[in-house]
């Protein structure tokens, strides 16, 4: 799988910033806005068109290969078997309108549910950090260590802002101990932070297409991810995600109990 797994990097690094250029070059057209679930859940026509220029990309190159797309433009996914690209053409589309800045496009692939690659463009930052187990990990094509632990006390966490408002988790708690509390609103620039060392660790409720990417990336760092109950993520529902570094996962689970 190895030399797939290089493949496929490359592959997602040439999607990924062709991806960015294209919604960069576009963000001062008007956007049609809509929402799903609620009126805090929206989505534009530019998710729609990005997630289908990375459908068109996959079905070309991979065309046994299974689609998890937020949008819906890929497969229904019904297990982890075979190859699967997780795909979140905009992630953070609430900071996309609102903002213009802080968001994020994302694929994350897996081989029977096992991490094989992850890549994170930070659209308007145009930072793209890419990689997995077998490959490394690079940020803008500089190699990238393995991160260091740190002690909880040391570092800035990254939460959803519902869950700490609400103290799920004991998130209020965990934050005290911590260096800091920050809220981006974007799961993608959150890993972006983890995967770079500038935060230690965030918890939010997300679905597989919001961690996939950044959870195939950690494995190389030494990033661990979990849900909340200890068990690994199932990559199949939107499920509470708990991810950093071994001290601030230990922390997270004493408090739990």
């Amino acid at each position: 799988m190895g030399i797939e797994a290089f493949k496929i990097q490359h592959d997602l690094v040439a999607w990924l910033t062709v991806a960015g250029d294209k919604i960069r070059q576009r963000m001062t057209e008007q956007i049609q806005i809509s929402t799903k679930s609620g009126r805090n859940d929206l989505v534009t026509n530019r998710d729609k068109e990005i997630e289908q220029f990375y459908v068109r990309q996959i079905r070309q190159n991979y065309p046994q290969a299974k689609i998890f797309g937020e949008e819906g433009f890929g497969d229904i996914v019904n297990d982890l078997s075979g190859l699967i690209f997780f795909v979140d053409p905009i992630d953070g589309t609430m900071n996309f309108v609102k903002q213009k800045q802080n968001f994020a496009t994302m694929i994350g692939v897996y081989l029977d549910g096992e991490p094989i690659v992850g890549a994170i463009l930070d659209v308007m930052g145009e930072q793209l950090i890419v990689g997995g187990p077998e490959t490394g990990v690079t940020l803008n094509g500089r190699p990238l260590a393995p991160l260091a632990d740190r002690p909880l006390a040391d570092g800035l966490i990254g939460v959803n802002g519902g869950m700490f408002a609400s103290n799920e988790n004991q998130l209020q708690q965990l934050g005290r101990a911590s260096s800091g509390v920050r809220i981006t609103g974007s799961a993608g620039i959150e890993f972006i932070q983890l995967l770079t060392g500038q935060q230690i660790g965030y918890v939010s409720k997300l679905s597989p297409w919001d961690y996939a990417a950044g959870q195939a990336i950690g494995v190389a760092l030494g990033i661990e991810t979990h849900l909340s109950s200890g068990e690994q993520p199932t990559l199949m529902s939107r499920e509470t995600i708990v991810t950093g570094l071994p001290d601030f996962w230990r922390y997270f689970k004493q408090l739990q109990s």
